[in-house]
C-alpha cells in the first residue's frame, strides 16, 4: 500500500491532468456530484497540512522576519494584482474574471513545500511562508476579493471570512491536535498524506471540470492561457523580488515557488460556495490546480540544476 500511495503522489501531475481529460471526455457521466463535495475534499487536504506542521516551522517567523513579510506581501500583492491585469487584458467575462481573481487571494498551496525540496529551495521558509499566508487568508483573501472584483460582482466578505475559517482554519488546527494528542496515528498516517491530498485535489478537478465541460469546450483556450501566465509571471516576479531584496538563491527559490504556486482549492471551493449563480468562477482554479502541478516539476527539475549566485 505505501509503494502505491508512493506512486500516487510522485505522479501528482500526471494524475490530475488526466483526471481534468476523464472530466472533459465523460462530463455527463461524472456530473452527479454535487459540488458542496468540494468543501469536504478540500477540508481533508487543509486536515493532512495540519497533519505534518510543528511549531518549530512558525520559529522562522521570528528568527527570520523579513524573508517571511517579503514573502507574503509579494503572496498578497503580486498574485492579485496580476489576476486583475490578465483578467481586464483578455477582457474575460464576470465569471472567468472573478475565478482567477479568486485563484490570485488565495494563500500558497501545500504542494509549493515538496516543489521548493525538489528544487533544493529553502524549504524552512517556504513551510513558514504557506503557514502564514494561509492564517492571513481568512481576512485577506475576502478583503481582496472584493476590493479587485466587488465592481464587476457582489461580495459578501464577513461569509466568505466564515468559510474559509471553517473549511480551511478549522481542519488544519483539528490535524495540528491530532499531532499533538495521538503522535502513534500520525506516525502511521503520514505516510499515506501525500497521496490522500492528490486523490482530493484529482477529485476537486474532475468535479469542476465535469460541471463546465461543455462551456469550456467552446471556449477554454483563453482561460487556459491566462492561467498559466498567471502562475508563470507569478514565479518569475516571486524570484525577481527575491532578487531585489538581496536573498540567497534557496530562499529566492523558495519565494518564486510559494508565490507562484497557489491554493487553487480554496479558490473553487470558494466559488462554489459564495458564487453558484456564476458557475464558471469555478473553472480557473481547476485549470490552476492542473497547470502548476506540471509547472512546478519542470521548474523543480531547472531550479535544482540552477546554481544560481
Amino acid at each position: 500500500m505505501k509503494k502505491i500511495c508512493h506512486y500516487i503522489s510522485e505522479y501528482m501531475g500526471v494524475l490530475v491532468l488526466l483526471s481534468a481529460i476523464v472530466a472533459l471526455l465523460f462530463p455527463d457521466t461524472l456530473n452527479r456530484v454535487k459540488p458542496t463535495v468540494i468543501n469536504y475534499l478540500l477540508g481533508v487536504i487543509m486536515f493532512g497540512m495540519g497533519l505534518t506542521l510543528n511549531l518549530s516551522d512558525f520559529r522562522i517567523v521570528f528568527s527570520r522576519p523579513k524573508d517571511v513579510i517579503v514573502g507574503c506581501l509579494a503572496q498578497f500583492t503580486v498574485m492579485p494584482a496580476l489576476a486583475w491585469c490578465l483578467t481586464r487584458l483578455f477582457g474575460l467575462s464576470d465569471e472567468l474574471a472573478l475565478g482567477v481573481v479568486l485563484v490570485g487571494c488565495c494563500p500558497g498551496g501545500t504542494a509549493s513545500n515538496v516543489i521548493t525540496y525538489l528544487a533544493k529551495g529553502d524549504l524552512a521558509l517556504s513551510v513558514g511562508m504557506t503557514g502564514v499566508s494561509t492564517l492571513l487568508a481568512p481576512l485577506l483573501t475576502p478583503l481582496l476579493t472584493w476590493l479587485l472584483a466587488g465592481e464587476r460582482i457582489d461580495v459578501n466578505v464577513a461569509s466568505m471570512f466564515l468559510s474559509i475559517l471553517w473549511v480551511v482554519i478549522v481542519p488544519i488546527v483539528a490535524g495540528f491536535l491530532v499531532k499533538r494528542f495521538w503522535p502513534s496515528f500520525t506516525a502511521k498516517a503520514v505516510d499515506y498524506l501525500p497521496a490522500l491530498s492528490t486523490l482530493a485535489i484529482s477529485a476537486i478537478v474532475i468535479i469542476v471540470i465535469a460541471a463546465s465541460a461543455h462551456k469550456l469546450l467552446l471556449g477554454g483556450a483563453v482561460i487556459v492561457v491566462v492561467v498559466m501566465l498567471h502562475n508563470l509571471c507569478g514565479l518569475g516576479l516571486g524570484y525577481l523580488l527575491g532578487l531585489l531584496t538581496g536573498m540567497t538563491p534557496a530562499k529566492r527559490k523558495a519565494v518564486s515557488i510559494e508565490v507562484g504556486m497557489q491554493n487553487s482549492g480554496l479558490a473553487s471551493s470558494l466559488a462554489t460556495l459564495h458564487f453558484a449563480a456564476y458557475p464558471l468562477a469555478t473553472i480557473p482554479g481547476a485549470i490552476f490546480s492542473v497547470w502548476h502541478n506540471i509547472s512546478g516539476a519542470l521548474v523543480a527539475k531547472a531550479y535544482s540544476r540552477w546554481k544560481a549566485e
